[in-house]
């Protein structure tokens, strides 16, 4: 019984058919994340620009 149980193991840590979808999903999860860093850093300096531009009218 163990024994099947290793094999099955080291044959599910052998398939690598879904690695490149999780690869896939790992980068645009690592992207989103810095999107989102950016967009929050730079919000309080558009908000700066958006008023400086609606003030000149």
């Amino acid at each position: 019984m163990v024994s099947m149980i290793k094999t099955r193991l080291l044959e599910i840590a052998k398939d690598a058919s879904g690695a490149t979808a999780i690869e896939y999903a790992m980068i645009a999860a690592s992207v989103s994340i810095v999107i989102v860093g950016v967009v929050a850093t730079m919000s309080g300096s558009l908000l700066g620009l958006f008023n400086a531009v609606i003030g000149g009218f």
